[in-house]
């Protein structure tokens, strides 16, 4: 028999069963001593030959060891609890590398492996010793302002103690708003296509996917219901889905001075909703049939333009695209359309607006000629393309403040936060804002604060223990957050992450 492997040494050995027969002849053992391991305990790995009979000889033989500890298969997530546990992870990076295990483009690849290697988990601790040290100066107010000398009056310390919060809250504010920024990254970008029917909405979606996932037809009200695809653009993971179309009847016009049915009306209302719900709207109108040379008429239904409008008041991020651009192909077209579209829309920014044909671009997709270029860009569609990935860029990009000098990357790192994070640094915000407003109110009222201390707490109009017990709140929600301060829900969280995120790997635990 051959000795033990050295530690950290891969050896190739041969396996047997308890009854001696050769299970692999040669495997590839690696022995691992704690506590530097990914769980903080010691690991054997044993690297066999993949086939399936091999591999469940060796898990059979394994589980009839005797040993003083019950050999068992480990339970979902198990390896990474016994890495938390044991201080080998935090709950940040928990978070992370179940984002990792999950991601699917390479945005959501990004930033969860920039989860797994960013200071999330230092930067939430420094800022809870700053507020409790923030708390232990109000609190050192409290238990020795009779019996001890300080340096500064009981209102300037305060004073002091605000304008530290204050700055704290700003940061974590802006973290709050990266997280949300971070969820369209790692859960998806929503888009919603909506405009008038037969203005090519479901051809505009089949040529961003690149295949017939929606009915495309002269027939008006097609599309009665979403039509939702997932795809990957740009790297960005989106939900695009197509709508009925918008339109009212009292208007003379391609689809118009018809009777709207009750299927259609609620069609519309939900195309309506799925705007409102959605991150991104593409408004699609189109360039009538027989435009003037140099005048082209654009057709926009007026419920289109007021939904349109509407949806631009709530601060919606909505992109333009005007398409059947062949029935007016001339060069001075485009600049009159998107004139037409921003006296309109006036919100809409020039750098939004994108003239396309959905008819060019499937007719130089199914055309074998060679003489149109390779490099051409027929209908405009990847100018389209590239100007939704550029929104979604300016939509995903970190928050700062405009006086940061920090580093950059400590915003970008913000960009991880998950929605738990998020939660819980609301909450933090919260409490902070509260500790403010008391600060705030009792400086308004004048000398509030000398008299907090000189008159009593009793009957003060700054209650300095209800303020400290403010900053308690607000440091234990920054202890939830990594999952390693004196809090007592931490099993709770525990639990919840651990639930979630699961080891993608076959083990056994003792």
């Amino acid at each position: 028999m051959k000795k033990l492997p050295k530690p950290r040494y891969a050896a190739v050995r041969s396996l047997f069963d308890q009854q001696g027969q050769v299970l692999d002849s040669e495997a590839l053992v690696l022995y691992i001593p704690a506590p530097k391991t990914v769980t903080g305990e010691d690991v054997l790995e044993l690297h066999i030959h993949g086939g399936p009979a091999i591999v469940k000889a060796v898990l059979a033989a394994i589980g009839k060891c005797s040993t003083t500890n019950r050999v068992r298969y480990a339970e979902p997530g198990e390896f990474t609890r016994r890495a938390f546990l044991n201080d080998r992870m935090d709950l940040t990076k928990v978070e992370a590398l179940g984002d990792t295990l999950s991601a699917v483009t390479e945005e959501q690849r990004r930033l969860s492996v920039q989860g797994t290697v960013s200071g999330l988990a230092a930067r939430y601790e420094s800022w809870r010793q700053s507020l409790l040290a923030a708390r232990g100066e109000l609190e050192a107010l409290i238990d020795f302002s009779e019996d001890q000398h300080f340096d500064e009056s009981p209102a300037e310390l305060v004073s002091s103690v605000a304008v530290q919060v204050r700055a704290l809250n700003d940061l974590i504010v802006y973290h709050s708003s990266n997280a949300v920024r971070g969820e369209l990254l790692r859960n998806g970008i929503t888009l919603s296509l909506i405009g008038a029917p037969n203005v090519g909405k479901s051809s505009l979606l089949n040529q961003i996917v690149g295949r017939n996932a929606a009915i495309v037809s002269h027939e008006a009200g097609t599309t009665r219901d979403v039509v939702e695809v997932g795809i990957d653009l740009g790297g960005f993971f989106c939900r695009l889905g197509d709508t009925a179309g918008l339109r009212s009847s009292s208007r003379k016009g391609q689809h118009n001075g018809t009777v709207i049915g009750d299927v259609e009306k609620e069609g519309m209302r939900r195309a309506r909703e799925n705007a409102e719900q959605s991150d991104v709207v593409i408004l699609v109108i189109c360039v009538e049939a027989g435009s003037a040379e140099y005048d082209p008429r654009l057709f926009i239904d007026d419920e289109v333009l007021q939904t349109a409008r509407d949806l631009l008041v709530t601060g919606k991020n909505l992109i333009v695209a005007v398409n059947k651009m062949d029935n007016n192909p001339q060069q001075d077209a485009t600049r009159n359309v998107v004139t037409q579209v921003q006296t309109l829309l006036p919100q809409v920014a020039q750098s939004r607006i994108f003239c396309i044909s959905c008819k060019d671009a499937t007719a130089r997709s199914t055309s074998s000629s060679a003489s149109v270029s390779a490099s051409a860009d027929p209908g405009n569609l990847q100018r389209f393309a590239t100007g939704l990935i550029d929104l979604f860029k300016d939509i995903t990009n970190p928050l700062s403040p405009a006086h940061d000098t920090s580093s950059a990357s400590m915003w970008q790192e913000s960009l991880g936060a998950t929605e738990r994070q998020r939660v819980l640094l609301d909450e933090c915000s919260f409490h902070l804002t509260n500790f403010l407003d008391q600060v705030d109110t009792a400086a308004a009222i004048g000398d509030g604060l000398e008299k907090s201390t000189e008159s009593g707490l009793d009957e003060a109009d700054f209650d300095i223990v209800v303020a400290a017990e403010s900053l308690r709140a607000a440091a234990d929600c920054l202890a939830k957050l990594t999952g390693r301060g004196h809090v007592g829900d931490v099993e709770e969280v525990l639990g919840v992450v651990f639930e979630k995120y699961v080891d993608h790997n076959d083990g056994f635990s003792y």
